[in-house]
């Protein structure tokens, strides 16, 4: 009995002590669970889709048209950021494409690669794969540029002869080009080719040379024959020619070949013979005036000033060897129905490759669409590690944008990134858009023909920019580092 009543008793206090420390504990979860009322911040969850695919090429080489696995993820979490807003209701002009000149030494290099790595080449240059850069527009010069081996026309005969019927012209000196542009348009059926001569046949001209001098005004009419049965057998040969300007670099005479015509003289050659003979021959090709420096927008205005030019003229063409690229801008607020065009601009051998694709990305991509180019091109395509082939008198600094440094290898240099930078994200057809733009953060955007928008960045300062994609109400905040460019794309 005893026994049991002291059981009894521990019992007593064994479940008195658990009462006591249930209650102390309720007690305590009663102040955890229902602490004093705060508004926390409200944070919002990292992107976790990606909205924007993004395509880096650093100054430094460390990063090459380099695709980035980073997250993009457009929302409204506001920053403190700069700002780059794109508008898309608010259009400009309509892209024809991006590329280079097609000289006759680029194609002479090209076909020393051995077959393989040549149309690899071909390929990555004008295909559409992931593996190539879509360029989409060429130039082309009529008869020889000064990268080619010598100068030559389609009409080259002994001193004192005339040709007037033109029965002994012959593309023959241009059928490796005709070849390769064959192959060319087998991959991109849809490229435009510029034609551009670099002077008239030397029995044209007032000076018994391929350097300098001027077209005879006599042979205006034989001159524009020859250029309508230029166009006519190139189409013959399976080539289109779209545009064709009259004369390389007008007012530059000492490039070996060249021809000087002053702006008088180009709008005479226009009205009066290139123009009525296209009309004649029912050609469908516009002719560009001008194409040279912009330091002379009062060249392609006079042209354009003359009535009787005015009608066959679809436009002006310009390089950046001098001036500013603003003057695309002057011409087309002078003319706002007639087209502009960026049409030529090198890298050189003695560039260093940060400096070289801050300044081309900034004036020939952004530069000349935003002041309504309708494409943008830098000079040749390719050449050897000398910087050749090149007339006699020729450019023997000019940097193509690949170098072939074996019969089976080639390096890409820094016009091929210039280029590829918008080439391979801005096709044909597409358009340019509205997107603000000042400071270190030079910029241009366009939205494509599928609808996808598409915005190029450089970043021209000297650190680290970090910034916001704005589009649609909502915007993305990514970085460029000093002297680097970002392509960036979203549907």
């Amino acid at each position: 009995m005893k026994l049991t009543l002291n059981n009894t008793i521990k019992a007593f206090f064994f479940m008195t002590a658990v009462l006591a420390q249930v209650k102390c504990s309720s007690s305590n979860d009663a102040v955890e669970n229902n602490p004093p009322v705060v508004n926390p911040p409200v944070v919002n969850p990292p992107a976790t889709t990606n909205d924007v695919d993004f395509w880096l090429t650093k100054g430094d080489l460390s990063a090459l048209l380099a695709k980035q696995t980073g997250v993009l993820g457009f929302g409204t979490t506001v920053n403190s950021n700069t700002n780059i807003e794109v508008n898309a209701s608010q259009k400009f002009q309509t892209i024809d494409g991006f590329g280079y000149t097609l000289t006759g030494g680029s194609v002479e290099v090209i076909n020393q690669l051995n077959a393989t790595r040549r149309t690899a080449l071909l390929q990555e240059l004008f295909g559409t794969g992931e593996n190539s850069i879509g360029v989409s527009y060429l130039r082309i010069s009529v008869g020889a540029s000064d990268l080619d081996a010598a100068p030559f026309t389609y009409n080259d005969l002994a001193a004192g002869e005339t040709d007037l019927n033109l029965a002994k012209f012959s593309l023959e000196k241009n059928k490796d080009l005709i070849a390769m542009l064959k192959e060319i348009i087998a991959i991109n059926p849809k490229i435009l080719i510029l034609a551009t001569p670099w002077t008239a046949p030397v029995w044209m001209k007032d000076v018994a040379s391929f350097k300098g001098g001027k077209l005879k005004a006599e042979y205006y009419n034989v001159y524009a024959k020859y250029l309508v049965k230029y166009i006519q057998e190139m189409k013959a040969a399976g080539i289109t020619i779209d545009a064709l300007t009259p004369q390389n670099e007008p007012l530059h005479d000492g490039n070996n070949p060249s021809m000087y015509m002053s702006a008088a003289d180009q709008a005479s050659f226009i009205k009066n013979s290139l123009g009525p003979a296209f009309k004649a021959a029912n050609l469908n090709v516009k002719i560009i005036a001008y194409d040279h420096n912009c330091d002379n927008p009062n060249y392609p205005k006079a042209v354009l000033a003359d009535v009787d030019a005015y009608p066959f003229v679809d436009g002006s063409a310009f390089h950046l060897y001098a001036g500013d690229i603003s003057a695309l801008t002057n011409v087309y607020n002078a003319y706002p129905a007639k087209n502009v065009y960026f049409t030529e601009q090198w890298t050189s051998s003695e560039g260093q490759f940060g400096g070289d694709l801050k300044w081309h990305v900034r004036n020939v991509i952004i530069g000349s669409t935003r002041n309504y180019s309708k494409n943008a091109l830098e000079w040749n395509v390719a050449n050897n590690a000398n910087f050749g082939p090149h007339t006699d008198g020729g450019c023997t600094m000019c940097k193509g944008a690949i170098t072939i440094t074996s019969t089976d290898s080639y390096q890409r240099n820094v016009a091929y990134y210039i280029i590829a930078h918008a080439s391979k994200f801005v096709p044909m057809g597409s358009v340019r858009i509205q997107s603000n733009s000042g400071g270190d953060l030079q910029n241009v955007a366009f939205i494509t023909p599928s609808g996808s928008k598409v915005l190029i960045v450089e970043n021209d300062g000297n650190s680290t920019q970090t910034f916001n994609i704005k589009y649609d109400g909502k915007w993305v905040a990514t970085s460029l580092e000093a002297g680097s460019v970002g392509t960036y794309t979203w549907k």
